[in-house]
């Protein structure tokens, strides 16, 4: 991987620091956001494995909550593959060829070319990444592999305020092939897409803009927005996560998949859900989503101001 710096280090691994700003540093595996001595979430930018089974790269962990807990899992026992938030298809196709399988990282690998720093604020520091997708069952002639979709992601870290934080994520994918196809679960479920394994505690509330929403096995359709508030802060405190959607992603139904314990949450929307979707070779397919670090419940943030915010830049 090649890191590209566009401003001249202060020191090793130090990409930019301010005591204003947001600031991130690279090392080897990926680069870190922090507010002040305060960490945020780290970025992983190469193949790590867990006893030489189920590597995966270009997903973020941890997330930290505002006082410091780590909010997010990665290799939980339950389902190995799952890695903190990520962004994840089960098909990938080539023309009626099955090429690999991104969710549970079969006969699939992230390659993540390049990072660097985009934009500084004063509100919020602003990293992209250049991703190329491969895989060991599309080769050329001398049995290299060719890259098969280019993913250009930016991730925007804002300052905290008194009691959230706002981190948006931009994915953007284009087929370097032709005929080249993404596609989530095959079944009545077709989850896929932007994920997020976060740790959970009984007695979790899950509530969107239409009001609280019970988890079911199936998608549940609900609003633009979802949040999940309950006692996994510090000393068992009461903190929220919200996930936003915005409404230029493709195929804007509101469909979730939501577990109470034991699995990840799926911002389904539907896109692409169970059916294998054509992806362009001359324009992205662009995919926008903002996450809400919290303090408190769901009523504690006004989630409706931010969300208007969000959909009106």
């Amino acid at each position: 991987m090649r890191i590209i710096l566009l401003i001249t280090l202060l020191f090793s691994f130090l990409y930019y620091s301010d005591a204003q700003n947001i600031n991130v540093y690279f090392d080897d595996s990926g680069v870190l956001f922090k507010e002040g001595n305060n960490s945020i979430l780290f970025y992983n930018t190469i193949n790590k494995s867990l006893n030489g089974l189920d590597s995966r790269s270009n997903f973020i962990h941890p997330l930290y909550g505002l006082n410091g807990e780590v909010l997010t899992e990665n290799y939980p026992e339950d389902h190995l593959h799952h890695r903190g938030i990520f962004w994840a298809w089960h098909q990938l196709y080539i023309g009626d060829k099955r090429i690999g399988d991104g969710w549970d990282m079969n006969d699939i690998r992230y390659e993540v070319d390049s990072v660097w720093v985009t934009n500084i604020q004063d509100s919020n520091t602003t990293i992209a990444s250049k991703v190329f997708w491969k895989s060991p069952l599309w080769l050329d002639n001398n049995n290299n592999e060719i890259p098969i979709i280019r993913e250009y992601t930016e991730i925007s870290v804002y300052k905290k305020t008194t009691n959230y934080r706002i981190i948006d994520v931009s994915i953007n994918l284009m087929a370097l092939e032709k005929d080249v196809k993404i596609g989530g679960s095959e079944d009545n479920k077709g989850y896929g897409g932007f994920s997020y394994r976060i740790k959970l505690a009984p007695n979790m509330q899950f509530t969107s803009s239409t009001g609280i929403v019970e988890p079911n096995n199936l998608p549940v359709l609900a609003g633009d927005w979802m949040d999940i508030s309950g006692a996994i802060g510090k000393d068992n405190k009461l903190i929220g996560f919200t996930i936003m959607c915005h409404p230029s992603n493709p195929k804007p139904v509101n469909r979730w998949i939501l577990r109470k314990s034991r699995s990840m949450q799926n911002a389904v929307y539907p896109f692409p859900g169970a059916n294998a979707v054509l992806i362009s070779n001359t324009k992205p397919v662009q995919l926008k989503y903002r996450m809400i670090i919290h303090n408190g419940g769901v009523k504690d943030v006004n989630i409706r101001d931010i969300y208007n915010n969000y959909i009106d830049h």
